[in-house]
């Protein structure tokens, strides 16, 4: 399953999130289907939401369903899913990485949540999940700054599970991919589910607390500063409005 907006870098936009989703039922639907590779290009797994979408929406229409569909449905996908990163894995792009179940990282590729730059907060996830992979202190300064880590980095916080060689990252991906859709299905959906399960337990409610906060902030000045910054390719100037 790969991702291919190549002249936006894969950026998620609203038509994107509903062929993914359309493409995780299909898959989900499928029973010759044991386990998905989701994947991007060399230069970029994906590098988040698409800003020039993104720019024009008000809070009101950020809160209907604009991207979550994808983040949900992927989560809630019963096969196993791994996330065959290389290049970039941003904002919307990595919280898409974490819904998946395993992740392989190409040497190279940065991983970050961004969305600090642009007058919000990560609003697929990335509060709680990242949280929940690296723990509290390097999520905090992953999100508050803004900055990237190095796939090693990510894998030494637990976020990447393997990191292979430049050009390899797929190859692994489908070896792994091969070797669990050569087990037991219903015992590999019912220990995909169990692990879940445990995730869930308080996510939830931050989930729920996330979505709220980063609706409100779609009505704020700094949001609109940050992304009209952005596409003016200008440092963006905040007030805290």
């Amino acid at each position: 399953m790969k991702m291919n907006r190549p002249d936006s870098l894969n950026a998620l936009n609203s038509k994107m999130a509903q062929e993914l989703v359309a493409a995780f039922d299909a898959l989900d639907a499928d029973r010759s289907v044991r386990c998905v590779v989701l994947t991007g290009s060399d230069k970029v797994f994906c590098a988040g939401a698409d800003i020039k979408e993104m720019a024009r929406l008000s809070a009101e229409e950020i809160s209907g369903d604009h991207l979550r569909p994808v983040w949900e449905r992927a989560w809630k996908f019963r096969k196993p899913l791994v996330a065959a990163l290389s290049g970039y894995a941003l904002g919307g792009g990595l919280e898409l990485a974490m819904c998946c179940d395993i992740i392989v990282a190409s040497e190279g590729t940065k991983l970050g949540q961004p969305e600090i730059n642009l007058g919000i907060i990560p609003g697929g996830g990335g509060t709680q999940r990242l949280a929940r992979a690296v723990g509290k202190y390097k999520a905090m300064e992953m999100i508050l700054t803004g900055g990237m880590i190095s796939a090693e980095e990510a894998m030494a916080h637990g976020l990447v599970n393997r990191v292979v060689p430049a050009g390899k990252y797929l190859e692994e991906a489908t070896k792994l991919a091969t070797e669990i859709a050569s087990k037991a299905p219903l015992a590999v959906r019912h220990a995909k589910q169990a692990i879940a399960t445990t995730q869930e337990k308080g996510l939830s409610d931050g989930l729920e607390l996330e979505r709220r906060l980063f609706y409100e902030l779609f009505g704020t000045k700094d949001k609109k500063e940050g992304m009209s910054a952005f596409l003016e390719k200008r440092k963006p100037s905040f007030t805290g409005e």
